[in-house]
C-alpha cells in the first residue's frame, strides 16, 4: 500500500453560498457543485435518508476542499461557532500565500476577522483569520 496524496478535506457548512464566496475570495476555484442523495450515499457515510449539496473547491495547486450542506438529516453543531483553536477536532486549515498583509486586508474587506499574527524569525509570517461559520484559516508567508 502506498499513500499517494491527500485528495480533499470535508467541511460541513450551513450557508454554502457564504462559504463558497469566502474560499473564492481567498483564491480557490469552484470546481463543481451537485446534490447527492439516496441509499448508496447513506451507506457510504453511515447516515440514513441523506440529501446534501456538495461544492468542490480547488487550490491553485489542485488540493481540494469539499463543502457539504446537509438538507437531510440536519447538520449537528458541537460547541460554539467561534470555538477557540484549542477545541478538540479539526480547527483550522492553512494556506501558503504571498503578500500576507494584502491577503489579510482583502479577506477582512470581505468579512473575515483577524484573530492574530506573528513572525517566526526570518522564516515565516503567520496570520489566523476567522471566516463564515467560525472557520479558522491560517495563512503562511515564507520569507526569503
Amino acid at each position: 500500500m502506498v499513500l499517494k496524496r491527500m485528495d480533499n478535506v470535508l467541511i460541513v457548512v450551513d450557508d454554502l453560498d457564504a462559504m463558497k464566496s469566502f474560499f473564492t475570495e481567498l483564491g480557490l476555484e469552484l470546481e463543481g457543485q451537485t446534490t447527492v442523495e439516496g441509499p448508496s450515499v447513506g451507506s457510504l457515510i453511515g447516515l440514513k435518508d441523506v440529501r446534501a449539496t456538495i461544492a468542490m473547491m480547488r487550490t491553485p495547486d489542485g488540493q481540494g476542499i469539499e463543502l457539504d450542506k446537509f438538507h437531510r438529516p440536519d447538520a449537528v453543531r458541537f460547541g460554539p461557532i467561534d470555538a477557540p483553536v484549542n477545541a478538540l477536532g479539526l480547527r483550522r486549515i492553512m494556506f501558503a500565500v504571498d503578500e500576507i498583509d494584502a491577503v489579510v486586508a482583502h479577506m477582512q474587506s470581505h468579512g473575515a476577522e483577524l484573530i492574530g499574527q506573528m513572525q517566526y524569525g526570518a522564516s515565516y509570517r503567520l496570520a489566523y483569520i476567522r471566516g463564515p461559520e467560525g472557520i479558522i484559516v491560517g495563512l503562511a508567508e515564507h520569507l526569503g
